[in-house]
């Protein structure tokens, strides 16, 4: 008797911490890897390192001077040098490890043996990236960060920086229009490319940006955040008068640089390498942000006349985006399907579209078309998102780059209420004024009759 009291005394406590473990690592994967997984990789890293790192080919043969040290001093055996570890950081997510590669290696190295190293220590994945010459940091994720999208805590401000997405490493994927001012945005219907422009939208709204929307759709998406936006067509005729206007803009803008600098009118526009972030800040225009919903409405035709909009259409795009990053004047096309057979004028248009986000599409062409330029591999990621995932894409940029990431969930209603919110943010531009959204006055909801009967007052 006295043995199954022990045995209920030890084995309680034991079961229901296991219980509780293995509930934690279902429901709450970020609990568990800071209780139970970050000890126990900690642990397996600093006990395998050496034996890993030579398993996987990420060893070179010590220097002489080494050599000569070690046989001089001990009787050790001279074994192979693996990369100096630099510094381990834990993370909510993972553990992150900078290492100094040995001579006569290349982040390629590293990244190839990834899925090896991710084995090897047992975690959820391994990603490599290049920090500074000769050092790479090992990003390894404890669990899966894309399955419930919570965003880091710390979360890179600048004057045009948008974090959009969380990165399958656990970082932040964020727009950053200085480096990279136009994007690509793909995604067949039901996809996630709606939340995704909705985060967008709302980080830009908190901004001291212009939004000017084109969505030929009746402006069924674009509509609800029209007190931020400072224009908006609906239509492909009131677009092709705003793209007019627009190019206008940015012409202005090239002959307020001219003559702030001192440069001839007789200087083409793509010839100025300077930009509006070289005025001063009382003469700078304020940034525009040009976000066009279903391109290829815009290349659709029925009739001759049709034809000629588009063609006008397209060209006047070209030229933003050929153009528009030094006038402060910034492109996000997106897309369900965009492919050559659009028109005359979409591959060169994608050309100049420097970053890419696809999401599921329903035909290889389509993932080809955003990221076949990139990365093959991104082709392939791409069309390896599930439909049970929404939200999930692959982005790229023209350096190679790629990652997959997922956007969190954010309702229509609450993008649409901090454009409500932060409406004061919105510039008015005379240029655009014709453009300029209707926005009804919100009325107070008018009081009811009172249900409460009233009381005479007795003395």
């Amino acid at each position: 008797m006295s043995e199954l009291l022990t045995l209920a005394e030890v084995g309680g406590p034991v079961a229901a911490v296991a219980g509780g473990a293995a509930y934690a690592r279902v429901k709450a994967p970020a609990v568990y890897w800071s209780a139970v997984g970050l000890p126990v990789t900690a642990v397996r890293f600093s006990a395998t390192y050496g034996s890993t790192m030579d398993a996987c080919g990420l060893t070179v043969a010590p220097s002489r001077l080494r050599v000569l040290i070690t046989r001089a001093t001990t009787r050790r055996e001279i074994r192979p040098v693996p990369p100096k570890i630099r510094r381990v950081r834990p993370t909510s997510t993972g553990l992150r490890v900078r290492l100094r590669l040995a001579p006569g290696q290349e982040p390629a190295d590293m990244a190839a043996s990834a899925e090896r190293l991710r084995h090897a220590w047992g975690v959820h994945a391994v990603h490599v990236a290049s920090v500074k010459p000769g050092v790479v940091e090992l990003r390894m994720t404890g669990f899966d960060v894309l399955r419930n999208v919570r965003m880091p805590r710390r979360l890179p401000a600048g004057e045009l920086l948008v974090p959009v997405a969380l990165r399958d490493d656990g970082t932040a994927f964020v727009r950053d229009y200085r480096a990279i001012p136009h994007c690509l945005t793909l995604g067949a219907t039901l996809t996630g490319k709606s939340v995704y422009m909705r985060n967008l939208i709302t980080g830009l709204a908190k901004l001291n940006v212009a939004l000017v929307g084109i969505d030929c759709k009746l402006g069924v998406e674009q509509a609800p955040f029209a007190p931020r936006l400072s224009a908006l067509a609906t239509d492909p005729d009131k677009a092709s008068a705003l793209l007019d206007k627009l190019v206008a803009e940015m012409e202005a803008r090239y002959d307020l640089i001219r003559g702030q600098q001192g440069i001839t009118g007789s200087v083409p526009d793509d010839e100025i390498t300077s930009d509006i972030w070289g005025l001063a800040a009382k003469l700078r225009p304020v940034p525009l942000v040009l976000i066009v919903d279903e391109v290829a409405e815009l290349f659709l035709v029925a009739t001759r006349k049709d034809e000629e909009r588009r063609d006008h259409m397209v060209t006047q795009l070209i030229r933003l985006a050929q153009l528009g990053r030094a006038a402060g004047m910034f492109l996000e096309v997106c897309g369900q399907r965009f492919g050559s057979e659009l028109g005359k004028g979409a591959t060169m248009l994608r050309a100049q579209l420097t970053g890419r986000v696809v999401h599921r599409v329903n035909d290889k062409t389509t993932a080809e078309m955003g990221l076949g330029d990139i990365s093959p591999e991104a082709v392939l990621a791409a069309t390896q998102i599930a439909p049970e995932t929404p939200g999930v894409a692959v982005a790229g940029d023209s350096s190679g780059g790629w990652s997959r990431m997922r956007t969190p969930n954010l309702s229509l209603a609450d993008a649409a209420r901090i454009c409500r919110e932060t409406a004061h943010l919105a510039p008015v531009l005379p240029a655009l004024a014709a453009f300029r959204p209707y926005v009804p006055p919100v009325t107070p909801p008018v009081g009811g009759p009172s249900l409460v009967k009233p009381r005479p007052v007795t003395g």
